[in-house]
């Protein structure tokens, strides 16, 4: 684990709140990038007693913690071992009772497919209080790295952000793909990469054009972004082609089509 750095990376000038012990703070990291952090996010770092973080938080960001800050992974990763979310909400509540301050930093933002609220409401019915700090959800900051605008005037007015599977790691079956077809004109979906083939079938059938263009984004942010562009029918085959693997968010909707030009004049066409 890397060193935390010896300066105080906080700004002078600014108040932040206090981190008292027995508490719980649900943070997000943002995407990767250790540069989207928040300044709420980073305060928490330098002064937790314990960080209890997710698979998604990249090794950059702990690093600015202090080096003696205990760390706990607590990572759940499709198809791998992990870790059940009854055994992390317990170890929150009984870290916050040890009299420790309890950093539970999640990747993205805690209340986006975050479980964020699942953990709030387990540390209320124990008693433990808590702070969320929001973070840049992959939605919005990985797309952003890849070039591709969550919104475009005249493209859509709405945007929409879908699970790739469900709880019991399937595909939701409560989704009405008739209207995410018709009424959506951008499409998310995160943690989407194992269904794909599904969803892509689901969604042409339900009517959404074969010729829309798609994109997956992998390691959003971090110096091992990729990024593939398709149409919505080809994406699966210029994914599996690419080598492409999770973590990847998936975008659906003609702001993709932006792609060249804005990744291009951004300085970074070929990520």
């Amino acid at each position: 684990m890397a060193p935390g750095p010896a300066p105080d990376l906080l700004p002078a000038g600014l108040d932040f709140p206090d981190f008292p012990p027995g508490w719980v703070w649900l943070v997000g990291a943002g995407p990767g990038d250790p540069g989207l952090l928040t300044l709420h996010a980073l305060h928490a770092l330098r002064h937790a007693d314990v960080i209890v973080y997710d698979a998604l938080v990249d090794e950059r960001i702990l690093g600015l913690a202090p080096a003696a800050t205990e760390r706990l992974y607590a990572g759940k990763r499709g198809g791998r071992p992990s870790a059940r979310q009854a055994d992390i909400s317990e170890t929150l509540v009984s870290l916050a009772r040890s009299g420790r301050r309890v950093l539970r930093l999640k990747g993205g933002d805690p209340f986006v497919f975050g479980r964020g609220a699942e953990e709030c409401q387990y540390l209320h019915a124990h008693g433990i209080p808590f702070r969320v700090v929001s973070g840049i959800t992959a939605g919005i900051g990985g797309l952003a790295a890849a070039g591709i605008p969550a919104t475009v005037r005249e493209t859509n007015a709405a945007i929409t952000f879908i699970t790739g599977h469900a709880a019991n790691g399937d595909v939701p079956e409560t989704l009405n793909w008739s209207a995410l077809a018709h009424a959506s004109p951008v499409l998310v979906f995160y943690m989407g990469l194992k269904h794909l083939p599904v969803i892509v079938d689901r969604l042409i059938s339900a009517g959404r054009s074969a010729e829309t263009p798609a994109a997956a984004v992998a390691e959003a942010t971090t110096p091992r972004q990729r990024v593939v562009t398709a149409t919505l029918g080809t994406l699966v085959e210029a994914i599996t082609t690419a080598g492409l693997h999770p973590p990847a968010i998936v975008v659906v909707g003609d702001v993709v089509s932006l792609r060249d030009i804005i990744a291009a004049g951004a300085g970074h066409p070929g990520r």
